[in-house]
This record gives structure tokens, sequence and C-alpha cells, in this order.
């Protein structure tokens, strides 16, 4: 089992879950992007925000 990993980048969930197509309405990861969040290292977690937050203003 994977180890958390503490952190001090944010998650980007807006407490909004819905997927559409794969991707979260509210947060704009995809279902492997939460998935892998747990277990990130914080280079990663910031990489997911931004390609999430492009998704969201798309």
């Amino acid at each position: 089992m994977a180890e958390l990993t503490a952190s001090v980048v944010a998650s980007p969930c807006r407490n909004i879950c819905k997927v559409a197509r794969g991707i979260c309405t509210g947060c704009g990861r995809t279902l492997a992007e939460i998935a892998a969040w747990p277990t990130a290292p914080d280079a990663e977690r910031l990489a997911i925000r931004a390609r999430s937050a492009a998704r969201i203003r798309r």
C-alpha cells in the first residue's frame, strides 16, 4: 500500500465532485490525477494543479 505524502500543496478539490468525460467539473482533475494525489510528491501536485486549472479555464 502506498504511503500518503505530507505536502504543503493544497488540493484543488472544491467539493463539487461530478465527473463528466473523465474530468471532475469541480476541480478539473482527471480520475487518474485524483487517484494519484494522495501519494504524489509536491512537484507532481503542482503539475496536476496547473493542468487542472487550464482545463477549468477552457
